[in-house]
């Protein structure tokens, strides 16, 4: 990619994900982006029979499902649906987060999914996450300012630290945040007075941190994408864009586009906000009995149906080749990867990798194939889960890239793009 690429798709998703620290401020901006294009929010505790048509998205925590009803779209149209998720591995703020050690004044912390330790060492982190108020609303919070770093052992005092390095969840993953005694609620109190809040009304919080780095380009051509969160705030970037160019385009969509951006797939997905529960199942029926459909018309809507799970995925490693299966080598900006299971880690089947590779010709993008070397355990997604609670044929797919679940990822600066593209394809023809 050179300097003079088009970088407008790429531009715009760096921006999308510093704006987006937490799950929940991905849905908030998310929704932004529906709202100008003419969605409108349901809650769903609403009547939705009233405007059964146009655009119309519901959020449930840290999870967004949007969808667009053409005029006159009968309640059996079948339905295409882009699934990603909006959470990624980090660090969260425990219940009692003041703590200390040895004069130093600290901030007890949990994991949450799959993180290579290592690498939230020696960062400068700040806090994000939302307050949930006495009144029972929420306020969303962004502290992002260097207020927090887990510090790395000098090689002074671990002279076999380059012959590999073991992190104590529980012991060496305490962030430090300044000196002296241990001060119950000071944490409570410094986020909540930047959410503009008082901490008294503070009942109940979710809290993370995230590095605030800005994300940004490398390589020698500026080819690549180095941010935090790339996984899978990718796909849920592209998903928005694929649903209003499908909302807004002078031809209306051949199916029903839907977008599914659960919360908790990081850490399997059993959530009310996440795909193991009943919530894309339950708003797919409710759309289509606010258009006077039967249950019969929602299993043919249903039997017609086709899911693109988009999470990102391994590129080929330089430095790690023989981790990846030989005849299988992913690189970046070499379009977007169709991910292959035969366990069923991913959905894919035969039929998906011909609709989808059908769908990225019409779209003029390429693909690539991908599969895990036979000795590596292999990564899973929302699509199988998807695929199994609805019965809807899916494939799995995303864009490949470098230290996948890191603090800082990296990916092709085109990629993002081509698989806006191919998924703006697939919502709209099918």
């Amino acid at each position: 990619m050179s300097p003079t690429h088009d970088r407008s798709h790429s531009d715009d998703l760096l921006s999308f994900i510093r704006s987006s620290p937490s799950p929940y401020h991905v849905v908030a901006h998310a929704a932004q982006r529906l709202e100008k294009a003419g969605f409108q929010e349901l809650r769903e505790t609403d009547d939705w029979t009233a405007g059964a048509e146009g655009g119309r998205y519901v959020i449930r925590a840290g999870a967004l499902l949007a969808w667009y009803v053409p005029a006159g779209a009968p309640a059996r149209t079948p339905f295409r649906i882009v699934g990603a998720h909006t959470d990624s591995p980090n660090l969260r703020i425990k219940p009692e987060p003041d703590t200390g050690s040895a004069g130093w004044r600290q901030i007890a912390v949990e994991i949450y999914g799959g993180v290579p330790h290592n690498t939230w060492l020696d960062r400068d982190l700040g806090i994000s996450g939302r307050l949930t108020l006495r009144d029972g609303s929420s306020r969303l919070v962004c502290v992002d300012q260097p207020l927090l770093r887990v510090p790395q052992l000098a090689i002074h005092l671990d002279r076999g630290v380059n012959e590999g390095v073991v992190l104590d969840a529980q012991q060496h993953m305490t962030p430090l945040w300044g000196l002296g005694p241990t001060r119950p609620g000071a944490l409570l109190a410094r986020v909540a007075a930047e959410a503009d809040t008082d901490v008294a009304e503070v009942l109940g919080w979710d809290l993370m941190l995230h590095d605030i780095q800005p994300p940004g380009y490398l390589g020698a051509d500026q080819e690549f994408l180095v941010s935090p969160r790339l996984d899978n705030q990718i796909s849920v970037h592209a998903g928005v864009t694929a649903l209003v160019c499908a909302a807004t385009a002078a031809r209306p969509p051949a199916h029903i586009p839907v977008l599914a951006a659960f919360d908790h797939e990081e850490v399997g997905s059993g959530s009310q906000s996440g795909a193991q529960g009943p919530l894309l199942e339950r708003v797919l029926g409710r759309s289509v009995a606010a258009r006077g459909g039967s249950a019969e018309d929602f299993n043919r809507a249903l039997a017609g149906a086709f899911c693109v799970s988009a999470d990102m995925s391994h590129a080929v490693h330089p430095n790690y080749a023989e981790r990846h299966d030989p005849d299988h080598h992913p690189l970046p900006n070499g379009g977007p990867v169709v991910k292959v299971n035969v366990n069923q880690r991913y959905a894919t089947d035969g039929t998906g990798v011909a609709a989808f590779a059908a769908a990225c010709e019409r779209a003029e993008v390429p693909w690539q194939p991908f599969v895990s070397h036979n000795a590596m355990p292999c990564g899973t997604s929302i699509g199988p889960i998807t695929a199994a609670r609805l019965g809807v044929a899916t494939v799995d797919v995303g864009v490949p890239g470098l230290s996948m679940h890191s603090a800082r990822e990296l990916c092709g600066a085109q990629d993002p793009g081509l698989l806006a593209r191919v998924l703006t394809e697939f919502v709209t023809t099918g």
